[in-house]
């Protein structure tokens, strides 16, 4: 049996707001959409789901609002199977939401108030550190302030643990704050944006993790939706193709992908195995609707993994 492994997310925890609609309102304009659902999310949290449902022991580092929201990711946290020592309430703060609109194709537009999850600083950190020692990754995004991410990838290089990055929502970033980043995970438009170069395809996405390189992480995965995944390091760089499903909603594919990346990694499979096995495990989360109620379980999982590679 493989090792069960130690996960910390240092990272988001919001309320979704998804309405699906056949079209986005014009300015000024009033439309009437299809369906609504409210749900738990943040890339944080989505992606701490992914890794308890693929089997890990999983803990949560977060801050969330004095509203009714709070009380309730707490309680889902725990209900998930995940310890939330670390996840408190800040007074005077919301909790961050995330309003999602979704096509009938599945596409998304999302914007996120980040609310509480501004709260979450270094102190922070120190504050968990006892049981950041004890884990095999860490799990970080960008709906954080950027000084914790910062600080918590310096924190896990200064004690041998493996940390992995989700620069998402991209902003620009300060890469040398990242040197000897274990992992930087972005997706195509992310990378585009912190590089600076334009990724239609596999031979930008080289060109890109090129750039992403030189800053000094030592492994660049851009995740490129339909497209696969480019694995680069100093070692070169390897193209891995897309499972095909039949979409319906692609929110939170990404956070299913890292989530469900450092559980593969943490069970001892090989990097590239590891990909593939996350390929499939994101794509397979775009045919529910939703994020954390559309991962799969292991054993649901292992049974797609079994059918198909």
């Amino acid at each position: 049996m493989a090792k069960r492994p130690r996960i910390a997310v240092v990272g988001s925890a919001n309320i979704d707001l998804t309405t699906f609609t056949e079209k986005f309102p014009k300015p000024g304009e009033t439309i009437f959409g299809q369906k609504f659902d409210l749900g738990f999310g943040g890339k944080g949290a989505n992606q701490a789901v992914a890794a308890r449902l693929c089997g890990a022991e999983v803990f949560m580092v977060a801050r969330v609002g004095s509203d009714l929201f709070g009380p309730a990711t707490i309680e889902n946290f725990r209900n998930q199977g995940i310890n939330p020592t670390h996840v408190r309430q800040v007074e005077g703060l919301s909790s961050g939401v995330a309003p999602i609109f979704v096509e009938p194709s599945g596409q998304n537009r999302i914007l996120v108030v980040k609310g509480a999850n501004d709260a979450l600083k270094p102190a922070d950190v120190d504050a968990a550190a006892d049981m950041l020692k004890s884990v095999d990754c860490i799990v970080l995004q960008f709906e954080i302030p950027l000084e914790t991410v910062y600080y918590t990838v310096a924190f896990a290089h200064k004690n041998g643990i493996r940390c992995i990055v989700n620069p998402a929502p991209a902003q620009p970033v300060n890469m040398s704050a990242l040197k000897d980043l274990d992992y930087f995970v972005p997706n195509e438009s992310e990378a585009e944006t912190i590089s600076g170069c334009p990724v239609k395809n596999a031979d930008d996405a080289r060109t890109c993790a090129e750039n992403l390189l030189a800053g000094g992480v030592r492994r660049v995965i851009i995740t490129l939706g339909a497209n696969g995944s480019l694995i680069a390091g100093a070692d070169g760089y390897e193209h891995l193709t897309a499972f095909a499903v039949n979409s319906m909603d692609s929110t939170g594919a990404g956070d299913a992908f890292i989530g469900s990346f450092a559980v593969f990694l943490g069970e001892g499979i090989p990097e590239k195995e590891a990909v593939r096995r996350a390929n499939l495990y994101a794509a397979l989360s775009t045919t529910g609707v939703g994020t954390q109620k559309s991962f799969y379980d292991r054993a649901r999982f292992d049974a797609e993994w079994a059918a198909r590679s």
